[in-house]
């Protein structure tokens, strides 16, 4: 049976934000669909830049893992 979207809006925030990362990940793995995504030019300047960004200081930011982890405690 499909979710329905009703269903997922009454999820928490965190809640919602890891059923997102699930369904863009169910989709990106998907040979068919990903070579049919493009990447606007102003998504890609804003990808490099952020890019850089982290080649400067690698140590600013928090790993992705520790981005879920907080998500994650926050339910």
């Amino acid at each position: 049976m499909a979710t329905q979207l009703s269903d997922i809006l009454k999820l928490s925030v965190s809640e919602r934000i890891l059923w997102a990362e699930a369904l863009w990940n169910s989709i990106a793995v998907e040979k068919k669909y990903s070579e049919k995504i493009e990447i606007s030019s102003e998504h890609k300047k804003m990808l490099d830049k952020e890019l850089l960004s982290y080649h400067k200081n690698p140590k600013a930011g928090s790993s992705w893992k520790e981005v879920k982890e907080r998500v994650r405690r926050k339910k």
